[in-house]
């Protein structure tokens, strides 16, 4: 029949949270409701009592494929998400060759098909001689367009105005940013060579990737955005600064219209300081760097009071030998996809957030910003991607770790919910242990 009833679920969805069961067949959700019945031959799983989320749409990773599979690629990282309850995924352009074309972009779609575990769309990106490339984009064919305002790997920094002023003048699809202004960072990188030359201490990275860098780039795309009225999505809100930047209230307003500018924020920035330099060092550099406690505190109130709109991983793996390196070699970037949610979680346990308020953030959000097809909610008629979460600690060792990379900055940690069950599409793809069946991830589809 290749359906499949669960029973006995504390259901969270749009808001709400309630008991009830769910039917799923065909890959879709056919029936919620109170009380239902198993029909002969159906699969029934009993949830006693456990909660039943929409399956998590992780919008910004970097699965590093192609040119860089020596530590990641699209095949083990979303099996790795697929464990962590991340059911579908948004890839960053800057791979090597970065997806600045419509044939780029259509490659990582080939590459994905028949050996992603997760759903999965790519970005087109931006850089100074693209444009032409930017204005004949696609909408059903990318979620948006990267526009990376600072510093990146390869031909991808954006800082021609001309060039800057056309992107957000012309691009048919949502704009999203990462916000750091180069100049600023590279005048701090020197005052800090000339304190300690080739010896900087990672302690200092959130100072040399600095909140002024942070702030200037941000309210550039923002001016830009509001000249042209275009829809922008800034990335990775590392600092309370930035935060009285951004429209407080819904993503989807009262009257049904949506913001055109929204704000994002990621689940390290949540969970370090700039005191984890000490114990983590290299394993917790990324850009925008961590920063202080007090801007994690305000990032976390952001998310309850609706001004930032979106959490997402910036799951960005590198190998541990490169994160060996002195401070200023050490590449930027941690892995997080099959931790991110747990690590969400533990807000809804500290009473910072709701498990509502994290599925808005993780799951509905995502859908409704990018306007993703039929996938986000628990919905009747909706794609049948579910996590299942079972309220029991769960220490994290590296033998458990997926991706490539081998290694997490959750190590050690110990979480007080796990993944019971991931599905996607309808197919139990992770059962709480292990990772079972073969890659049934779809290309997410953009309704527009």
């Amino acid at each position: 029949m290749n359906s499949t009833l669960i029973v006995n679920a504390r259901l969270v969805n749009e808001g709400r949270e309630f008991d009830g069961d769910l039917r799923f067949k065909h890959g879709r959700i056919e029936q919620i409701g109170s009380g239902l019945t198993a029909r002969d031959g159906e699969h029934v799983v009993d949830a006693c009592g456990r909660r039943l989320l929409p399956g998590m749409i992780d919008d910004q990773v970097h699965f590093r494929e192609p040119g860089m599979e020596y530590k990641a690629d699209m095949a083990i990282e979303s099996a790795a998400a697929v464990a962590g309850g991340l059911t579908s995924f948004m890839d960053m352009p800057n791979t090597n060759p970065p997806t600045l074309n419509r044939d780029a972009l259509e490659d990582k779609y080939r590459r994905a098909s028949g050996r992603c575990r997760a759903n999965y769309g790519f970005y087109m990106g931006a850089s100074n001689d693209n444009l032409a490339d930017v204005r004949v984009i696609d909408p059903k064919a990318t979620p948006g367009v990267k526009v990376f305002m600072g510093a990146s790997t390869g031909n991808m920094l954006v800082d021609n105005p001309d060039t800057l002023d056309g992107i957000f003048r012309d691009t048919p699809v949502p704009i999203i940013t990462h916000c750091e202004d180069t100049p600023t960072i590279d005048a701090n990188l020197a005052l800090f060579k000339a304190k300690y030359g080739d010896d900087i201490p990672v302690e200092c990275h959130p100072d040399i990737r600095s909140r002024e860098a942070c702030i200037k780039s941000t309210l550039l795309a923002l001016s830009l955005a509001r000249r042209h009225d275009t829809r922008l999505h800034v990335l990775h809100i590392s600092t309370a600064d930035e935060l009285a930047l951004f429209e407080q209230g819904p993503l989807i307003r009262a009257d049904g219209s949506r913001k055109r500018i929204t704000a994002e924020t990621c689940v390290h920035f949540l969970r370090f300081a700039r005191e984890d330099y000490a114990r983590l060092g290299n394993l917790i550099k990324c850009n925008p760097a961590i920063k202080d406690a007090s801007d994690r505190d305000a990032l976390i109130a952001a998310l309850g009071d609706d001004r930032i709109d979106v959490l997402a991983t910036d799951h960005a793996p590198h190998t541990l030998e490169e994160k060996a390196r002195p401070y200023a070699s050490a590449p930027s970037g941690l892995p997080l996809v099959q931790f991110a949610l747990n690590a969400a979680l533990e807000l809804v346990h500290e009473g910072k957030l709701t498990t509502a308020q994290v599925v808005q953030k993780f799951a509905h959000a995502p859908a409704q910003l990018f306007d993703v097809s039929q996938r986000g909610f628990l919905r009747e008629g909706y794609a049948a991607d579910l996590v299942l979460i079972d309220d029991t600690p769960y220490t994290v060792q590296r033998s458990d770790v997926l991706s490539k990379c081998g290694w997490s900055p959750f190590e050690g940690t110990t979480f007080h919910s796990r993944i019971a069950a991931t599905w996607v599409n309808g197919h139990l793809a992770w059962d709480g242990a292990a990772l079972l069946g073969e890659p049934i991830g779809q290309r997410l589809q953009f309704d527009r």
